[in-house]
């Protein structure tokens, strides 16, 4: 579903992305690991089109690299930023309407669907999103992205600084997600957390892939983690 080769980007004269390769498949939950800095978001944000990407970057056999956000999201990619995005002066339940890109076709996920993963969003519904909690405007985020119908989401750190029971929240709705059919490109910072969900993962250092394997494979390999994961 998506293969990127020989992906390079830039910061200004700063080379952060140096000769990426990896691919995604249909229905696959591929984790993106690596200490801060190495270029994991980076690495989406240029599949995404808001940092200039070099190289070739496939999706559904089209190449994406070179246009423009909306072209790309157009295509069915999706993607929720570390940084929660929200409409703030919006509510909960407009902040899922505008995650709609065809109001005429019926996608896989409903507004009742998040309602039902999330029953803190169905009772804060008509509350602007300017005033949920951090782990409610992740959920929020998240949920607005599925409402577009992506057939690959990228998700970066969604898990970051929110309690135990978020977390495992949001651990299903991943798991629910690729049981819909929809692919998942996953930056995370919990190691158990993407042992746990993934079908492979992949492993960065210095802007380039150190490892690739199985979540069974990784937990074996205490040399690799000691040398690119553990602090």
């Amino acid at each position: 579903m998506l293969k990127v080769n020989n992906l390079n980007a830039y910061y200004g004269k700063s080379h952060i992305l140096q000769g990426v390769n990896f691919t995604v498949k249909e229905g696959e939950i591929v984790s993106l690991l690596g200490r801060n800095g190495v270029g994991r978001s980076t690495t989406i944000k240029s599949i995404m089109g808001e940092v200039p990407p070099q190289g070739s970057i496939m999706f559904r056999g089209e190449e994406i690299a070179g246009l423009k956000e909306h072209e790309i999201a157009n295509r069915g990619l999706g993607y929720v930023p570390e940084n929660r995005d929200v409409f703030a002066g919006l509510t909960v339940r407009q902040n899922l309407i505008l995650g709609i890109k065809d109001m005429k076709k019926e996608g896989r996920w409903k507004m009742e669907d998040m309602f039902d993963m999330f029953p803190n969003l169905k009772t804060r519904a008509d509350v602007d999103a300017g005033v949920l909690s951090g782990g409610e405007q992740q959920m929020l985020t998240m949920c607005r992205t599925l409402m577009g119908d992506p057939d690959l989401v990228m998700i970066d750190e969604p898990t970051e600084g929110l309690a135990p029971k978020i977390v495992a929240q949001v651990g299903e709705l991943l798991s629910e997600i690729a049981n819909r059919g929809v692919s998942i490109l996953l930056v995370e910072q919990k190691l158990a957390i993407a042992l746990k969900i993934s079908h492979r993962l992949y492993v960065m250092g210095h802007g380039h892939m150190v490892y690739e394997g199985t979540p069974d494979e990784l937990k074996d390999n205490e040399q690799v983690r000691k040398e690119w994961l553990e602090v």
